[in-house]
């Protein structure tokens, strides 16, 4: 018997990233959430993958959660978009980490003095 391939599936993780020089997140941001559509044989490598990229970005990440495959996701009740699904099958075909959404954090109790 041959050896069984690998399957590369996609896994949808939102990983929590913090300041870094170079990181692009917009002024006065004290991190930011994306969310990202990664391959991998497990969801622990694709956790791997996605961090050394971001790392490569010049990106901080300080924490991620998984969520699992689209038929995870389904099976939680989780409803997936075309726009989602066209990207987890970018992601897999592509055997890459995308960046599907960046949400910047800021500071609650900052002032903002640009009324």
């Amino acid at each position: 018997m041959g050896k069984k391939p690998s399957k590369q599936q996609v896994y949808t993780l939102l990983v929590e990233v913090g300041r870094k020089d170079g990181d692009g997140l917009p002024k006065g941001a004290t991190g930011a959430g994306l969310l990202c559509y990664a391959s991998g044989v497990d969801e622990a490598e694709a956790v791997r993958e996605t961090v050394a990229i971001l790392k490569q970005a010049d990106m901080n990440p300080l924490d991620v959660t998984g969520y699992g495959t689209e038929e995870e996701r389904k099976a939680q009740g989780m409803d997936i978009d075309d726009n989602e699904r066209e990207l987890m099958a970018r992601a897999l075909e592509e055997n890459s980490v995308i960046v599907a959404q960046v949400t910047p954090f800021y500071d609650d109790d900052e002032d903002d003095d640009e009324d």
